[in-house]
C-alpha cells in the first residue's frame, strides 16, 4: 500500500513539472537588451564620461559650504546641499562644470565650478567586455589609444581551451552593430604585431572555445 502511494505521489510530482515546463516554453521571450553606444567614434576624439560608481570632487570656488566629494549614484545622478537631484551620467567633466554652474545660478551669484574625477568607472556604453576563452572575463574601463594587445594583457590572456583566431570584435559604428575577426592566437603565441589593433569604448570581445 505504502510502496503504490509512493509511486502515484511521483507520478502526481512528474505531471505537475511537465505542466511547468510547458507554461515557461510557452511564455513569451524577454526583449532585447538596447544597445547604447559609445559617443567615441575615433581613438583621437575620446573624452572620459562620468558614470555610475564615480566619485566626483566638485568644487564651488568661495563656495566650500557646497562643495565636496560625490558618489554617482546607479541612476546616474548626484545630490548636493543645494540640488538634490542632478544627472552627471555620460557628461564630460568640463560639461558637467558647466551644468553645475547653470543649476547653482538659482542660488548663488556667477559661481565657478570645478569638477575632478576620481575612481573612474564610467558608463557600460564606454567600457570594454571581453567574454568566453579569456584567463579573466571581464568589463574594462578604456583609456585612449588602448590596443587589443592592452585589452589582453588585462584579461591576463587566453585560456588553454581558447580559439584564439576566431574571436569576434562586436563594435556599433552608425548606429548598426558589426562583427569583425580578430586573430588572438597570432598576436600572443606568434607575435605578430599586425594583429594588433586599436580599440574603442564600447567593443566587445567574444573569444570561442577550440573544437579540439
Amino acid at each position: 500500500m505504502e510502496k503504490r502511494f509512493v509511486q502515484s505521489f511521483k507520478i502526481i510530482v512528474t505531471l505537475l513539472l511537465l505542466q511547468f515546463i510547458s507554461a515557461c516554453s510557452s511564455a513569451p521571450p524577454l526583449p532585447t537588451a538596447t544597445i547604447h553606444p559609445s559617443k567615441t567614434a575615433d581613438i583621437n576624439s575620446y573624452k572620459y564620461l562620468i558614470g555610475p560608481g564615480d566619485v566626483l570632487n566638485i568644487f564651488v570656488w568661495r563656495n566650500p559650504e557646497v562643495s565636496g566629494s560625490f558618489v554617482v549614484r546607479p541612476d546616474g545622478m548626484i545630490t548636493t546641499s543645494l540640488v538634490e537631484d542632478i544627472l552627471v551620467s555620460g557628461k564630460t567633466p568640463t560639461e558637467l562644470a558647466r551644468s553645475v554652474e547653470e543649476t547653482l545660478a538659482t542660488y548663488l551669484r556667477d559661481p565657478v565650478v570645478t569638477v575632478t574625477v576620481n575612481n573612474f568607472v564610467g558608463p557600460f556604453s564606454e567600457q570594454i567586455r571581453v567574454i568566453g576563452e579569456a584567463a579573466q572575463p571581464q568589463a574594462i574601463n578604456y583609456t585612449q589609444h588602448m590596443t587589443l594587445l592592452d585589452v589582453m594583457i588585462q584579461v591576463g590572456g587566453l585560456t588553454e581551451f581558447a580559439d584564439g583566431n576566431d574571436a569576434v570584435l562586436v563594435r556599433v559604428e552608425n548606429g548598426k552593430q558589426k562583427e569583425y575577426t580578430i586573430e588572438i592566437d597570432e598576436l600572443l603565441k606568434e607575435g605578430e604585431i599586425n594583429a594588433n589593433v586599436d580599440m574603442l569604448p564600447g567593443d566587445i570581445i567574444i573569444i570561442p572555445e577550440a573544437w579540439f
